[in-house]
């Protein structure tokens, strides 16, 4: 049985946040003025459990979610995620994914497969260590990111999805360098739309390359045509190198909404699911897990509230929602 809406959009994707701890400062959600060395994190105890994500995983399947994806934060920061990976992996037929910005990943490429993951998504902004650090605030070089990317390679986690968000005026000039770097390899570079999440961020609608542009500058370059999407729901177009190996993806939420075909729902560290990346509340569902609730009645209100969403926020960006609070990406990851 699948949780469906009235558009029969099936709830296939969580995305759970581990932990709201990072070692970046991105552009979508850790400026320094908020996010500085005085900064107050959850306290342990606030953060599900390993066993608390562990059945609210194995509800969701029942209900047809068929993929799990670590975010953050920064997930790796999460101590012992491999353990919570590998008991994960006991459920059949899920895949399990991470998104990381890559700072830790040499150290648990190795564990994390043995544990039992299935895919990983580096998050890489540009291969110039000034512009990197520039779109993240952080001190280490590029090559620590890089140098990840192969350990997870030789871990056996290939192929990769590398993520790279687009600022005009910051990183546009990195888009045909990463394009070149990874041409002919098995990895898919995602250019990414920089989109306004949570509201700390400063987004201004001029400071996005339009996915449109982001292929007529690779196009010139590294010829490229248009290729089928895997399944419903893939936020990503696709398009695949016409003399070379590989391939390209393009999220464009902000020019191209994909709402109506959004089959994800996420989960943050301290147990709200939250049904859109723009959303200002989620639902909680730890005091649900502490309260001695059973396994039923937390599926009840899991198809509750996916059956009420009216997520379309990208849709209707331009109609005056400048000033509509959003959960903050740190909370809730990507």
């Amino acid at each position: 049985m699948f949780i469906q809406d009235s558009l029969h959009r099936p709830l296939r994707d969580l995305r759970i946040s581990v932990t709201d701890r990072c070692n970046f400062r991105c552009i979508y959600c850790m400026p320094k003025d908020i996010f500085g060395p005085g900064y107050k994190f959850l306290p342990q105890g606030d953060l599900l459990s390993f066993e608390e994500i562990t059945r609210l995983v194995q509800i969701l399947h029942q209900l047809g979610t068929r993929k799990v994806r670590f975010t953050g934060g920064e997930p790796l920061l999460r101590q012992d995620l491999e353990e919570l990976v590998e008991m994960l992996a006991q459920i059949p037929n899920l895949e399990l994914a991470l998104t990381t910005n890559g700072s830790l990943l040499g150290r648990k490429a190795n564990l994390l497969k043995k544990a039992g993951l299935d895919r990983v998504t580096v998050s890489l902004d540009s291969l110039e260590d000034e512009v990197f650090r520039a779109m993240n605030g952080v001190k280490f070089p590029v090559s620590r990111v890089l140098d990840g990317i192969t350990a997870a390679e030789d871990a056996g986690l290939s192929p990769l999805k590398i993520n790279m968000v687009v600022k005009r005026g910051v990183n546009e000039n990195s888009i045909v360098p990463m394009a070149k770097y990874f041409f002919g390899t098995p990895h898919i570079v995602r250019f990414i739309e920089y989109m306004d999440v949570g509201n700390s961020n400063g987004w201004q609608l001029e400071e996005v390359v339009p996915a449109k542009e982001i292929i007529e500058m690779i196009n010139s370059e590294l010829p490229i045509e248009p290729l089928e999407a895997n399944y419903r729901g893939e936020v990503a177009k696709r398009w695949k190198y016409k003399n070379g190996i590989g391939e390209i993806g393009l999220i464009a939420s902000v020019t191209q909404p994909f709402c109506g075909d959004c089959t994800r729902a996420r989960l943050s560290a301290i147990g709200e699911l939250y049904t859109c990346l723009f959303a200002a509340n989620g639902q909680d569902l730890r005091q649900l897990l502490r309260s001695g609730a059973t396994d039923d009645q937390i599926k009840e209100r899991f198809i509750g509230v996916w059956h009420q969403r009216e997520d379309r926020y990208s849709e209707i960006r331009s109609e005056n929602t400048q000033n509509k609070q959003k959960v903050e990406m740190s909370y809730i990851g990507g």
